[in-house]
């Protein structure tokens, strides 16, 4: 949990200097983080609060410290510190530069966001602007009741945990095991221990959730390949008006599971969200978005369950309009008659012909 006072051993923090790069580290007594500017030395930094500047030292001076310690493996340390670098290493003089110290960091508790980024991960982790996504438009908050199914690495389920808080719980399902051992280790290191109210189950999500009480979740969040099988037990599981949010990669995988919802009739219409962020950069003057951005990393598909009982409401398209039929297995003649319908044509015949007039007089003035 965040934290406030006295850097412990231990915790977690967040290196960062003037050209705004970042590294996260685990404080350890007598420990040390290797930078490209020499070693910063974690018993600098223990006992210390956050925002403070700390410096790096040359790797030579931490050797001394370490032998006047009287250790014999720090002598080791010495000697192959300051042994003659490789003739690979003499090629590239840049690398001395680890060794050179002097150079300055801020020390700060890592955000959760943070955090996410830079932790171990196993799977594919889910990136912090489609996690926040998925907190709002699942409206998943203190005291509430939450089941996710594919923990990962375990980014969203450190959010959803953060969000449902010790007053919630949630149940998380992870196909395998070791998956499940990673989010459940980054969870405990950010957290200072396992959190109380996370229930983290393995196994195939049909299996597990038959098992769990009827209409018992508040939220349900998918992050799967294929989770419009999942919607018969998701629905029994839910309790009426409960969102459902899920996380997909790919186009394919959008239109089946928002066909599916349809399908089944127990779902509202679902809402499909993409979310794309660019960082801009502001010296003086000079106020540009950069030139690298995060652009496509998934969609989001947020529906609500329906009452036993009773039918989701859905929009009357036209009878003739056909949104199914793939047109490359049309005739040319079916093809012809069903442009209107397929809506590949946004122009009315009028419009062309005035559009056709235009070009005509327009072409003739060339000519002339």
């Amino acid at each position: 949990m965040p934290k406030r006072g006295a850097l412990q051993a231990g915790e977690k923090v967040q290196f960062t200097d003037r050209k705004s790069k970042r590294i996260t580290a685990q404080l350890v007594a007598g420990g040390t983080t290797q930078t490209e500017h020499g070693l910063i030395l974690h018993d600098d930094v223990i006992g210390g609060t956050e925002g403070v500047i700390v410096t790096t030292v040359h790797a030579k001076r931490q050797a001394e410290t370490e032998m006047e310690a009287g250790s014999g493996q720090a002598v080791q340390t010495a000697q192959s510190l300051q042994s003659v670098p490789s003739s690979r290493d003499a090629a590239k003089p840049w690398k001395a530069a680890r060794a050179i110290g002097g150079w300055q960091y801020a020390v700060m508790r890592p955000r959760l966001a943070d955090y996410v980024l830079s932790m171990p991960r196993g799977a594919q982790i889910m990136y912090p602007k489609d996690i926040a996504q998925v907190i709002q438009l699942g409206d998943i908050r203190k005291g509430l009741n939450v089941l996710e199914s594919g923990a990962g690495s375990g980014a969203m389920s450190l959010n959803l945990l953060d969000a449902v808080g010790e007053q919630g719980q949630l149940t998380t399902i992870e196909m395998r095991g070791e998956f499940a051992k990673i989010a459940q280790a980054n969870a405990t290191l950010y957290f200072g221990g396992r959190p109380a109210w996370w229930d983290l189950k393995v196994g195939d999500f049909d299996s597990v959730a038959a098992d769990l009480p009827a209409h018992s979740f508040d939220r349900i969040v998918l992050d799967m390949l294929d989770p419009w099988n999942r919607l018969d037990q998701a629905h029994r599981v839910i309790a009426p008006g409960g969102v459902l949010v899920a996380y997909i990669t790919t186009t394919t995988q959008l239109s089946r599971l928002a066909e599916a919802l349809r399908e089944a009739g127990v779902w509202t219409e679902p809402e499909i969200q993409e979310t794309l962020e660019r960082d801009w950069k502001a010296q003086g003057l000079a106020v540009r978005p950069d030139h690298q951005m995060i652009g496509h990393t998934g969609f989001l598909v947020i529906s609500r369950a329906m009452a036993e009982g009773f039918e989701a409401l859905r929009k009357r398209d036209r009878a003739t309009k056909d949104t199914h039929t793939d047109i490359d297995a049309m005739s040319e003649e079916e093809r012809a008659a069903q442009l209107d319908d397929l809506e590949l044509r946004d122009i009315s015949d009028r419009k062309l012909r005035k559009v056709l007039r235009d070009l005509d007089a327009q072409v003739g003035a060339l000519e002339s």
